[in-house]
């Protein structure tokens, strides 16, 4: 691994547009009055700051972890229109998915999404027959306008061909259908990026320790930077409480008899290598509910997810022994053996879903968005699915406008007269995309590597063509961060700059690949902070 020499702080003028300093933005905060405060910076709070912004409203943004760093970026990895829900007569609703989920990957983020092809094995004695998920397969192509194609049965030789690793004991025929496959991290922060472009003013690692009251009304926030300690506030006049797990910790803050208003199933996911490619991912069912994925992503397999009540800390969320044999014993209704050995797994994580309080399955649970309003006026959003998240974004900002007294609607933009459809930053062909990053590379210089190329065409789009800039103007910036993995240097020295990471975690977790993949070894973690540290 190559080891890099200090490397000052990139594009330092303000004309580079590299990001204020902590310090500048928590003045910023401080100083200002704004329309809305935002606490918690997962994709709900994020998409309703970006939507917020848009309709002309001061806004600020702040987490006490990083940007998405907790249940938005332990998902499935899944833009769906939620085939499972058919099960439940949800038929309104798979539509409802399929538009936004068409709208994400095909206009909002083309070079964020991928479209995927999904096999549902029928096995002998499995919970549903081959006419019925054929049947189901093509009533969810046509609530899509058939606009990903027809669903249909296949031979199991067939599917074969393109899962090599299917098991086809007793397996009957398979049901084909098309979705679409994300990197929710970098889904999410391109978001941020777009909230921040539209005008907000976002902070992570700034925690709530306190709420502002004005005459019994919540006003504010007081917060404390986790990086240094300082305190400061914000004052608002209106927030909103975004904190998902937390959601009832700050209403407890507002209202310390607030009784709880949600409850949270955990999913927990385990990511391997692949032993051979996989050219289309696997929906098991389980039972008549449940649905086992086994999702090709980022050159890895990705298997889950589980489903049951959790009653602990959020922050203690984790991966158990007993999570990994049931994703395992799951798996292996439909892949074979020697690709579920524990030696091929390279990560696990565990995300916590908010869903609404009451009793039941949590796998029967509608996965709806809760808007509620505190006795001091803070408003908390819960719930909802990454599929949906501009969707929860303008749900959320319609709330705000029909608020008692409308405080903000003489202030902000009706959302039917915004953009339905407003792309993401570094919108483009990822194809495109990649084949100029292979074709333009320095002339004295080695090109660029093709996996490297692909990496950053479907993780940045046509911000891409920043990073590639920076690895010309400084070779050692050009070399991979781990020999096994397609990152390069410039892309921690971007998330420096550029992504707001604070932290190894936040680069080698959310920015980039490489602790997922298994790769965040003692070596590339010290390159990583010693990097970071560089950027004053």
């Amino acid at each position: 691994m190559t080891t890099l020499q200090s490397v000052p702080a990139l594009g330092t003028h303000p004309a580079s547009g590299s990001l204020p300093s902590r310090a500048e933005t928590r003045d910023q905060l401080s100083r200002a009055t704004y329309d809305l405060l935002v606490i918690g910076g997962g994709i709900l709070g994020i998409s309703t700051a970006w939507h917020a912004a848009q309709s002309g409203l001061r806004v600020a943004l702040v987490d006490a972890g990083d940007f998405a760093g907790a249940t938005s970026s332990a998902s499935s990895k899944l833009l769906h229109g939620g085939l499972r829900y058919l099960q439940t007569g949800a038929v309104k609703l798979v539509a409802e998915n399929h538009f936004e989920r068409r709208a994400v990957s095909r206009e909002v983020a083309p070079h964020l999404a991928n479209p995927l092809t999904f096999y549902l094995p029928v096995y002998k004695g499995g919970p549903h027959g081959a006419a019925k998920l054929g049947a189901g397969v093509f009533a969810y192509s046509a609530l899509s306008a058939f606009g990903d194609g027809v669903g249909h049965v296949i031979s199991p030789a067939r599917a074969q061909r393109d899962v090599p690793e299917l098991r086809t004991d007793d397996l009957k025929a398979v049901a084909v259908y098309r979705d679409d496959q994300m990197n929710d991290a970098r889904m999410a922060l391109m978001t941020v990026r777009a909230a921040v472009d539209a005008g907000a003013v976002v902070l992570n690692h700034a925690a709530v320790t306190g709420l502002r009251f004005t005459r019994g009304r919540v006003t504010g926030a007081e917060l404390k930077d986790s990086t240094d300690g300082t305190e400061f506030g914000v004052d608002a006049r209106l927030v909103l409480n975004a904190t998902g797990p937390w959601v009832d910790h700050l209403r407890k803050m507002e209202d310390p008899n607030a009784a709880p208003s949600i409850r949270l199933s955990k999913g927990a996911h385990l990511v391997l290598k692949r032993t051979r490619p996989w050219r289309a991912a696997l929906a098991t069912p389980i039972d008549k509910y449940r649905i086992t994925f086994a999702l090709p992503w980022e050159d890895m397999l990705l298997l889950g997810t589980t489903d049951e009540e959790y009653e602990g800390d959020p922050a203690d969320v984790s991966v158990t022994e007993a999570d990994t044999a049931q994703i395992l014993d799951e798996a292996a209704f439909s892949i074979k053996d020697q690709q579920l050995s524990r030696d091929l797994i390279t990560y696990s994580f565990a995300g916590l879903r908010v869903l609404p309080g009451g009793p039941g399955d949590t796998s029967k649970a509608k996965r709806e968005t809760v808007v509620t309003e505190g006795r001091g006026g803070m408003l908390s959003v819960a719930g909802g699915k990454w599929t949906t998240f501009r969707h929860i974004g303008r749900t959320v900002m319609n709330k705000l406008a029909a608020l008692p007294g409308h405080p903000l609607a003489e202030d902000m933009e009706p959302m039917n007269r915004l953009p339905r459809k407003l792309p993401l930053p570094g919108i483009a062909n990822p194809n495109a995309v990649a084949h100029r990053l292979l074709i333009d590379g320095p002339a004295p210089g080695p090109r660029m590597a093709p996996d490297t190329a692909r990496h950053l065409a479907t993780h940045y789009g046509s911000l891409a063509f920043d990073i590639a800039r920076l690895a010309n103007e400084n070779p050692e910036l050009a070399e991979r961060v781990h020999p096994d993995a397609p990152e390069i240097w410039a892309q921690v020295a971007y998330a420096r700059d550029h992504e707001w990471a604070e932290t190894a975690d936040d680069v080698l977790r959310r920015r980039t690949t490489l602790t997922i993949r298994g790769l965040a070894t003692e070596d590339v973690r010290e390159g990583v902070e010693k990097l970071l540290a560089d950027r004053d």
